[in-house]
């Protein structure tokens, strides 16, 4: 009987891989494609439009900010990629449908859709309100659903087209201090994966891509509540460990080259695609963890104050928080995640 069971096993398995390989789409041609990156500012975004911009793909890159966008054009411009840059709200579904048309008009149709635009808040629970996670569900679902909703129809209309969804570890296994942002990351998860098993057939390609940590600079930009000092401290030095983080550029090549091969779902960084696996295997042992770790995180005050990372910044001074920190702060000098005026 366990002999069969093994048979039974491995040739399921073997079965699996073969209908994988049956389905997988063809690798997608980058030159000449128009690839929209939300959230292309800076970050993620940036080091995303520069390596489609690397591999000859047209790119077009939108954020909130005029003047991150302008650095952010001048800096692609300077690597020889002629980028154009929109204007837009992703929470905004007005501001997402008129930034799509004038897109298409200045590009043609959107043969890539990459929804990056992101927003982390920092700090217990008891201190969240109902505004955080608004906003979070905002920029992170309701974001990636209207731009998804605005390209569908060209999409639909050619039979063809790929939409990239960066989602996070953190819509796999919720973590403790970040959970408006996991919910909405949750959310984009499943939005992602419906997504792909009913456009599929239309020739629409849908990835999902669950990033761990990486060194992008974005502590500086992230907003803390509570004891925003140490709150900062532990989220500001994971993201620059490269134990437990990877760089920008690292994942950047990842996502695209998943985009290119037709990948269903990539978690980026060896400690995420771990902790996704344990979570799977055995959800009480993953919760167990977080629990925790939610011990060593700092406990609740009676303030629910917002501080960006830039502000708290300000109150290290020591050499060796420089040196601990020293991968983040460079990747927030390379990818647009300083404040003008403001050394990191």
């Amino acid at each position: 009987m366990k002999s069969r069971g093994l048979l039974f096993t491995a040739g399921a398995g073997l079965g699996y891989l073969a209908i994988r390989r049956w389905f997988r789409p063809p690798a997608i041609h980058l030159p000449g494609k128009v690839v929209l990156i939300t959230g292309g500012s800076r970050g993620l975004g940036l080091a995303l439009a520069r390596e489609f911009g690397s591999r000859g793909a047209s790119v077009a890159i939108c954020a909130r900010d005029h003047a991150e966008l302008e650095r952010a054009v001048a800096d692609l411009g300077s690597r020889g990629i002629p980028a154009k840059s929109f204007v837009c709200d992703v929470a905004n579904r007005d501001s997402v449908t008129e930034t799509i048309a004038q897109v298409v008009q200045a590009m043609g149709p959107i043969d890539v859709l990459v929804n990056n635009a992101g927003i982390i808040t920092v700090g217990p629970f008891a201190e969240m309100e109902l505004d955080d996670f608004q906003r979070a569900m905002d920029v992170m679902f309701w974001g990636p659903l209207h731009t998804t909703l605005a390209v569908l129809p060209v999409m639909r209309s050619r039979r063809e087209g790929s939409i990239v969804n960066i989602t996070s570890i953190g819509g796999k296994v919720s973590v403790p201090h970040l959970l408006p942002y996991c919910c909405a990351k949750f959310a984009a998860v499943a939005l992602s994966e419906g997504l792909r098993s009913e456009l599929a057939a239309e020739g629409i390609r849908i990835t999902t891509i669950a990033p761990g940590l990486m060194r992008t600079g974005s502590h500086l930009k992230a907003q803390f509540k509570g004891k925003a000092k140490k709150e900062y401290t532990w989220f500001a030095a994971g993201g620059a460990s490269g134990l437990v983080s990877i760089s920008a550029e690292r994942a950047a090549r990842s996502v695209v080259n998943a985009l290119v091969c037709g990948t269903s779902e990539k978690i980026l960084s060896i400690p995420a695609d771990v902790l996704a696996r344990l979570h799977g295997f055995s959800p009480g042992l993953a919760s167990g963890l977080m629990e925790l770790a939610n011990r060593f995180l700092p406990e609740a005050t009676e303030s629910s104050e917002l501080r960006s990372g830039h502000e708290v910044e300000r109150g290290f001074n020591s050499s060796l928080w420089k040196t601990i920190t020293w991968p983040g702060r460079r990747a927030a000098t390379e990818l647009n995640e300083v404040e003008q005026g403001l050394r990191p």
